[in-house]
């Protein structure tokens, strides 16, 4: 039975039908008081909560609520329904303890997905600690491509394994090369989407000026260089997975137009006054810490807890060093199709030796070495000597005295006087410098932006 606490009829009428013909039993409830009531007597598998009563319209009444059904019923799961005027309400309400929360006017096939999706959750069982081994895992799930037995990852992949099936929103966590793209692939595979598309987007790639064509798309001539109509991601993931890459390096201005087709799932291309809608599950990925950058204002906070129903953190490979030699010959065995190499092989020595290797770079640094060595040995039993001549110099500490004193510049003062000094260098060439600076093109785009830096697109 789910139970829909709120004092409008309407509201009421409209969410009870919606839910029965999805085969749901529904009660209702006008009042906080007759609310609590039935939970004296009832154990609902779902609560529906709205944040406002006729008696106050601050949302206030609603939070207090929410306190009071989290004391009595902690096990019952509540979705929020708000209107965007509530939303800060809505966010203190999912520190509270609720599940998700939807806006007014809901769109009924994203409430009855958010319902369904927490219902799921509510009855995933966590796994026994003693059965997390990964044949286990592989017989399960679809795993293939994920290396490793350390139990953290073991623990992460079991988690994935039991979220796949649902539409939860993921955010996945973790340092830079850890694989974060690839987990976010596997809980496509093991979803009920996975023949639909997967459509992976490096938030950190695109411009702001550039953003909202890139993922709602846009008509011809909707601006200067339109000059054919364009389909958007969001669209071209619609009935499957959208993988939202390096989500913390968004402008606030465009963490709110996602934000939007988040919420209620639908969007405008540019150009266009129709709403289009679209059905996604959405996965993003970061490897900056969005609490802190909630808490210092530079990520919206509905948007925070929009996208991480459910976090999962990967581990760092210095986090699990026992799982590297599997990883070598893993990427070993398939160079030995791509060189047509098939005596190709790794002494156990050198797997000793690459296993206590400082790899800050994680497992893309680590794919790059042992390519590098493959490619550069003509030996079909590779030592430790192949891989040390391939590891490149770590870079020479500058002295102390060429920083500025702390204090006297801040961090992005300091950022915006290195790349002006090496487009200068470089005479504004953005691969050269990009390169310098250790960051991507599109990452040096977004900085040029920020700052005013002249600079020609190449």
């Amino acid at each position: 039975m789910l139970l829909i606490i709120d004092d409008d009829i309407a509201v009421q009428t409209s969410l009870s039908l919606l839910l029965r013909r999805d085969g749901f039993a529904v009660q209702t409830a006008d009042t906080p008081a007759q609310a609590l009531a039935t939970l004296d007597t009832e154990t609902p598998e779902l609560i529906l909560l709205d944040m406002n009563f006729s008696i106050e319209t601050s949302g206030e009444e609603g939070l207090k609520l929410l306190t009071q059904i989290r004391t009595r019923k902690p096990t019952v799961p509540v979705i929020l329904i708000t209107g965007w005027g509530t939303i800060d309400l809505a966010v203190q309400g999912m520190k509270a303890g609720a599940k998700d929360f939807i806006t007014k006017p809901w769109q009924n096939d994203y409430l009855l997905q958010s319902v369904r999706t927490v219902l799921n959750l509510n009855q995933q069982k966590p796994a026994e600690p003693q059965s997390q081994n990964r044949r286990r895992l592989d017989q399960q799930y679809h795993f293939e491509h994920i290396v490793g037995e350390d139990p953290q990852l073991l623990d992460m992949l079991e988690t994935i394994g039991r979220v796949a099936p649902t539409d939860a929103p993921v955010l996945i966590t973790g340092e830079s090369g850890t694989g974060k793209e690839l987990i976010a692939e596997a809980i496509h595979q093991n979803s009920r989407r996975r023949g639909k598309p997967f459509v992976k987007v490096n938030l950190g790639g695109i411009s702001s000026t550039l953003f909202e064509s890139e993922l709602f798309g846009h008509l011809r001539g909707a601006f200067t260089d339109a000059k054919s109509d364009r389909i958007g991601r969001f669209e071209l993931a619609n009935k499957g997975s959208i993988f939202l890459d390096e989500i913390g390096d968004l402008d606030l201005s465009s963490q709110v137009k996602l934000l939007r087709v988040l919420q209620d799932r639908t969007f405008e291309p540019l150009g266009s006054s129709r709403s289009k809608t679209v059905d996604v599950r959405v996965i993003c990925a970061t490897n900056r810490n969005l609490e802190d950058m909630v808490a210092k204002g530079l990520f919206r906070e509905d948007l925070f807890y929009r996208i991480n129903l459910i976090t999962v953190r990967l581990p760092a490979l210095r986090e699990r060093p026992d799982d590297i030699p599997s990883l070598v010959n893993y990427f070993v065995n398939n160079l030995k199709t791509i060189y047509d190499r098939p005596n190709l092989t790794v002494s156990p020595t050198a797997l000793k030796w690459v296993r206590n290797l400082a790899l800050p770079g994680n497992i893309r640094q680590l794919k790059n070495l042992v390519e590098r060595t493959v490619l550069l040995s003509t030996k079909d039993t590779l030592d430790t000597s192949d891989f040390q001549k391939q590891v490149a110099p770590g870079p020479r500490p500058a002295p102390s005295g060429h920083l500025p004193e702390i204090g006297s510049i801040t961090l992005d003062e300091l950022e915006h006087q290195m790349i002006r000094r090496a487009m200068n260098l470089y005479q504004n060439n953005v691969s050269k410098v990009a390169r310098a600076l250790g960051i991507t093109r599109f990452a040096l785009y977004r900085r040029l932006e920020k700052y005013g830096i002249p600079y020609e697109p190449s």
